[in-house]
């Protein structure tokens, strides 16, 4: 698929597994890191932030859009108050940040679409890009919003960490998964 969705039901299936496994990791990570919460919203340690980046990578614009409804419904029916402005601006920051980082890394990192050049350095690049994006627009909206307790640079920097660690932190766990399936199947045969 790389970004590239050929027809409506390959642009559901992007947007819904987005949706859904965001969801799934949004919780888990919510159970598994519980004690490293810095504030409503910000998190040492945020392994939905790789999984955004990923999905976004992988599916395009359906997984922002995916991603964006997840995001919005997890904040309106969860801590977040149940304004549905400030909780339609959360999860359109949560879906099109990582969406953002994908179009700004395609055009300045001569990323191909299709990922057929991802190196370590340019994953690198995008993880800290979109780290940046999300953090910031995450930061700006909540202090446009006024949400209490929420704004300022040592929120920033705390989403900003959380979001770079949850990203490396998720995505190894997919290479070296990959990589013991791989080894398994050698030795299967």
């Amino acid at each position: 698929m790389s970004g590239h969705i050929r027809n409506s039901s390959e642009w559901f299936f992007g947007c819904a597994i987005s949706a859904l496994a965001y969801a799934f990791l949004f919780f888990i990570n919510s159970w598994l890191t519980n004690d490293l919460v810095f504030s409503l919203g910000v998190n040492w340690i945020y392994l939905p932030a790789g999984l955004r980046l990923f999905l976004t990578l992988i599916f395009g614009l359906p997984a922002a859009i995916g991603i964006a409804i997840a995001s919005f419904l997890i904040s309106y029916y969860g801590e977040f108050p149940n304004d549905l402005t400030l909780c339609i601006g959360v999860g359109l920051v949560s879906g099109f940040a990582p969406y953002l980082a994908r179009i700004f890394v395609i055009s300045n990192v001569r990323l191909e679409p299709d990922m057929s050049n991802l190196s370590l350095q340019k994953l690198l690049i995008c993880i800290c890009v979109y780290a940046a994006l999300s953090a910031g627009l995450h930061q700006w909206w909540f202090s446009t919003a006024a949400l209490e307790n929420t704004g300022g640079m040592n929120h920033f920097f705390v989403m900003f960490i959380g979001d770079v660690l949850g990203s490396l932190l998720l995505i190894s766990l997919i290479k070296y998964s990959l990589d013991f399936l791989k080894k398994t199947r050698k030795t299967a045969h």
